[in-house]
């Protein structure tokens, strides 16, 4: 069966099919590195990295960019802020290197993909020269002028501008408050380079020192990378005017085709409220980490919704994810414990099935709901079969492949731990047995108890005791 992908510039789901056999090229926006990384960044990473798990499950070579916008005027802000007393050339480029290094680490404890094998991670200040070169091809084409220092791309040089968020030119002039800039010919304009001001970060041009607009680099960064056309261009719903609208607008008067699809995610709120510092609710991943301790937690709210929608953030359903994580994780540490050895047979008619749905489901616009209704036939199913080992089998790599594909782990993910009067939790597991064995079941039902105060809970099974934290 093949993938359907939702594109927002035609506004309709389409039979999805690559430029090139078997190969995708991808851009997705990144993130602006001026403070730490909260839930919402995680969203946006997470969506488009179960996307490019499921190409490449489906045989696709992906080449995948997600770019990393390190040249901002928040970013000169937060460096006036946070190094007042130093030179702000070098307190932009250490809070750049800070945030992005939280952002690395916020992804890395996510288990969402930083490797440079997988992603291409260009930086904005890496392609300042590029950028140069692009607007000055812009200007030689007439789709660009340089006035008082500024560069800007002429609007009314733009084929279909509005195309990507369904509105009319004359229709946005009179929706959009502009503030007035006497350097512009069209109060649309926008600009494509900026003139520095007194000791701010800035780099030498033909139009002199300055620093480049926001919506170049993704333009330039793109092509460079993957050529005038590419197959998917990502973001959140937030970006699709005027940033992606003005992406397509400066590489089509540049001469070229840029992206095919166009894939756009819901945006994320805190009960119900935007997420913002003033109303308290900001939530950063690391925050998220140290009160929930499982990033699964994060992960099976963002899939219960599907990618286009809104999702909203409550500890109401973030206690509802921890009974299905917790359902997954009991069922991963039965099958630990089973002498499973890999049987002769074919995969269950009905294992296949379910993993057929699963795929019916992804292929199905990245339809992760479902597919996660799929995951828990299969945790079902399981159940009921657990004596039987050739099945169990391959239950187990069932669950392995399609839970991977959502970069869900069904294993408990902690290090053995001290708990009980400095004992390790296996020691103390070791006394309890003893305590039993010699019918002292005062003693062995305080060290459970002790366990328990603690937050681990054992389980006793024919085959011994097993444990767990409490979720």
């Amino acid at each position: 069966m093949p993938i359907h992908i939702y594109n927002s510039l035609s506004r309709q789901k389409e039979e999805f099919a690559s430029l090139k056999p078997k190969e995708i090229k991808m851009y997705v926006c990144g993130p602006t590195v001026y403070d730490e990384p909260h839930i919402g960044h995680a969203r946006s990473a997470y969506i488009f990295d179960v996307i490019r798990r499921y190409l490449t499950y489906k045989g696709y070579k992906v080449k995948f960019v997600r770019n990393v916008t390190d040249v901002d005027d928040k970013i000169i802000d937060k460096a006036k802020k946070e190094r007042p007393n130093e030179d702000l050339n070098t307190a932009f480029k250490k809070v750049a290197e800070k945030y992005l290094a939280s952002y690395h680490q916020a992804l890395i404890s996510l288990g969402i993909g930083v490797d440079q094998d997988r992603i291409m991670e260009p930086k904005a200040s890496e392609y300042i020269p590029k950028m140069i070169k692009f607007i000055q091809g812009l200007i030689d084409k007439g789709a660009a002028y340089a006035s008082g220092g500024d560069v800007y791309f002429d609007i009314t040089k733009a084929k279909n501008y509005g195309k990507l968020s369904n509105q009319s030119l004359e229709k946005i002039e009179s929706g959009v408050r502009v503030a007035p800039n006497e350097n512009k010919r069209n109060p649309l304009d926008f600009a494509l380079w900026k003139t520095a001001k007194e000791n701010e970060p800035s780099w030498d041009s033909q139009w002199g020192k300055g620093r480049p607009g926001w919506h170049i680099e993704c333009s330039v960064m793109s092509s460079d990378i993957l050529g005038d056309q590419f197959d998917i261009h990502g973001g959140g719903i937030d970006l699709i005017f005027p940033h992606h609208e003005n992406e397509i607008a400066q590489s089509e008067a540049a001469g070229e085709k840029f992206a095919k699809y166009w894939i756009h995610h819901g945006l994320l709120t805190i009960n119900g409220q935007k997420m913002a510092k003033s109303l308290g609710n900001f939530i950063t991943v690391q925050e998220f980490l140290d009160k929930f301790n499982y990033p699964d937690l994060l992960k099976l709210l963002f899939l219960s919704t599907h990618y286009s929608h809104p999702v909203d953030f409550n500890e109401q359903k973030i206690k509802e994810e921890e009974q299905v994580l917790e359902r997954i994780m009991i069922l991963w540490d039965k099958l630990s414990l089973l002498p499973i050895k890999k049987p002769a047979g074919k995969v269950p008619k009905e294992l296949q099935n379910i993993k057929n749905k699963f795929i019916e489901a992804m292929d199905d616009d990245f339809n992760t709901p479902q597919a996660l209704v799929t995951i828990f036939d299969l945790v079902n199913i399981t159940n009921k079969n657990i004596e039987n080992l050739d099945f169990i089998y391959h239950a187990k790599e069932s669950m392995k492949e399609l839970a991977g594909i959502l970069g869900i782990s069904c294993e408990r993910k902690y290090l053995e731990i001290n708990v009980y009067e400095n004992i390790s939790v296996k020691s103390a597991i070791e006394l309890r047995l003893k305590a039993r064995e010699n019918h002292d079941y005062a003693e062995a039902d305080r060290i459970r108890k002790e366990l328990e105060a603690k937050g681990i809970i054992l389980e006793d099974t024919k085959d011994g005791t097993t444990w767990r934290r409490k979720l």
